[in-house]
């Protein structure tokens, strides 16, 4: 296959990693978020002490974060049915990516937000902030850097589960790489694949880290 025949796939396929990744990215973001939020909260020593809550939750995102994401892809394929109606395709593939990312942001939302000095929760208790004041206009503003770090770091590992995805059907540069790049030894479609996830990663990380600059506070 020459450059004509396979570029328009290659920019095809690269839209559907892009959707995959980027949808998969908001959806984890909007319930990690919380999710890792709660996990610092309820801690023993948090605003809103709940013991149970809170070790129920580490043994949960424990165990979702052990399971390895090939695994994951096939165990969930009866809940992917029964949310978007099939198992195969770039929208079935969100629902797998956003339950594997989703225990790996939380953890990395209650790291950020455990570097938070405590003088500073102190200070706003102290004045008469409710929790949710506490979350929102203390933690989350300064751990912000770490949060838009975390947000890039989390994308970056979704583009590797979106080449996994792909190998079962999904779409997008995995698939590409496999059936062009690997069985039908294709080299070329290989490399320039490679090439452009390798991009993609880069413009990510320098993303997140120029963002997370402009935003810190200290």
């Amino acid at each position: 296959m020459n450059f004509s025949e396979w570029f328009p796939r290659l920019v095809h396929e690269s839209l559907i990693t892009l959707y995959m990744v980027g949808v998969s990215t908001v959806l984890t973001v909007l319930l990690g978020l919380p999710l890792g939020v709660l996990l610092v909260t309820s801690d023993r020593r948090g605003l809103n002490p709940k013991p149970v809550l809170n070790r129920v939750l580490g043994v949960v995102v424990n165990l979702t974060r052990s399971v390895p994401f090939i695994i994951l892809l096939v165990v969930l394929i009866p809940f992917t049915r029964l949310v978007v109606g099939t198992s195969i395709g770039p929208t079935a593939a969100i629902v797998p990516l956003t339950l594997a990312a989703v225990p790996f942001f939380a953890r990395v939302t209650e790291s950020a937000l455990r570097e938070v000095p405590g003088g500073l929760i102190e200070a706003a208790q102290s004045m008469g902030s409710s929790a949710w004041e506490v979350v929102s206009k203390v933690y989350i503003p300064e751990a912000l850097p770490g949060l838009v770090l975390g947000i890039a770091l989390t994308l970056i590992s979704l583009v590797g589960y979106s080449a996994m995805a792909g190998a079962v059907g999904a779409g997008g540069l995995g698939d590409l790489a496999i059936r062009y790049g690997y069985q039908r030894f294709e080299t070329e479609v290989m490399l320039v694949t490679v090439v452009l996830l390798i991009v993609f990663v880069q413009l990510v990380q320098t993303a997140g880290d120029r963002i997370a600059a402009k935003v810190s506070r200290r």
